[in-house]
C-alpha cells in the first residue's frame, strides 16, 4: 500500500497534523472508526475536562486501530467535532501529543453534541 500525501502549492498552507488529502493506492484495507466520545469503559462514566476526554477517545482509537492491526500512522482521515470553538488549541495540542509530525486528512466542526457533557466527538479513517 502506498499512501501519497497531496499539498499542491496552489492551496493555502497545511495546518500541524493535517494534509489537504490523502491518496491510497494498490490493495489495502480500510477501517472506519464512528464517532467516538469520552466515557470509559462502564459506558457511563465521563471526566468534565476537555484534555481527559480528548485522552480517552485518542486511547479508544489506539485500542480500534490495534484490534485491525494498524497503528496510528495508519490514520488517512480525522473528523473531529468540537461542543465550542474555545477547545480548537487543546485539539490540536492533543493530535500533536498522539500523532507526532504524522499527518492526516482533517476536518473540525463546532456544533452542539448529543449530550451536553460532551467536548469533542472524533471520526477516524485508518488504511493499512
Amino acid at each position: 500500500m502506498q499512501i501519497i500525501k497531496h499539498n499542491p502549492a496552489g492551496l493555502f498552507p497545511q495546518y500541524r497534523c493535517y494534509t489537504h488529502a490523502v491518496e491510497i493506492r494498490g490493495d489495502s484495507r480500510l477501517l472506519i472508526i464512528s464517532g467516538l466520545n469520552g466515557y470509559l469503559k462502564d459506558g457511563r462514566t465521563m471526566p468534565e475536562s476537555f484534555e481527559e476526554q480528548a485522552d480517552i477517545i485518542w486511547t479508544h482509537i489506539g485500542t480500534l486501530l490495534r484490534s485491525a492491526g494498524m497503528e496510528f500512522n495508519n490514520l488517512v482521515s480525522l473528523r473531529t467535532y468540537l461542543a465550542e470553538p474555545g477547545y480548537d488549541e487543546a485539539n490540536v495540542r492533543m493530535r500533536v501529543k498522539y500523532l507526532g509530525e504524522h499527518e492526516t486528512s482533517s476536518t473540525v466542526v463546532c456544533c452542539r453534541l448529543l449530550d451536553p457533557k460532551w467536548k469533542l466527538e472524533i471520526e477516524a479513517m485508518a488504511a493499512g
